[in-house]
C-alpha cells in the first residue's frame, strides 16, 4: 500500500481488521456511530480504499464483500516508522524522552518499557 490512508479511511479499516469479509452495509453498521456516517459515506471510503489497494472486494450476488489486503500489524509498523522518521529523525530515544518530559509515561508504561528492554538485552 503505497498511498497513505486518511483518518476516516482508517476507521473503516479498523472495522475490516476486526472482521471480514463484510458488505458495505455491515461496515456502516459497525463503524463508530459518533461519526454519524451514512451508508453512502462508507461506500465512498471503501471506494477510496479499493483505489489505494488497501482492500479488495468480491461479488456476492448483487453486493460486494470487502476484506483488507494489508495486515493491521504491517500498517501500524509503517505508520510508526513514518512518525518516528518525520518527528524524531528516525530515532526512538527522542520520542521516549519527549513523552517522559511531558509526564505522559505512567508507572505501568515505564515498567512495560523496562520489560521490553530487558527482553531485548537477553
Amino acid at each position: 500500500m503505497a498511498e497513505r490512508i486518511s483518518d476516516a479511511e482508517h476507521a473503516v479499516m479498523e472495522v475490516l481488521w476486526q472482521d471480514s469479509p463484510l458488505t458495505a452495509q455491515d461496515v456502516a453498521e459497525r463503524v463508530d456511530p459518533d461519526r454519524g456516517w451514512s451508508a453512502n459515506t462508507v461506500k465512498t471510503l471503501l471506494g477510496r480504499l479499493l483505489g489505494k489497494a488497501a482492500i479488495a472486494h468480491e461479488a456476492d450476488g448483487r453486493r460486494y464483500l470487502y476484506r483488507p489486503l494489508v495486515a493491521r500489524e504491517d500498517y501500524v509498523a509503517g505508520e510508526s516508522r513514518r512518525l518516528i522518521d518525520r518527528l524524531f529523525g528516525g530515532r526512538l530515544t527522542p520520542l521516549v524522552a519527549h513523552l517522559a518530559d511531558r509526564d505522559q509515561l505512567t508507572a505501568r508504561d515505564i515498567a512495560e518499557i523496562e520489560a521490553i528492554l530487558k527482553g531485548l538485552k537477553s
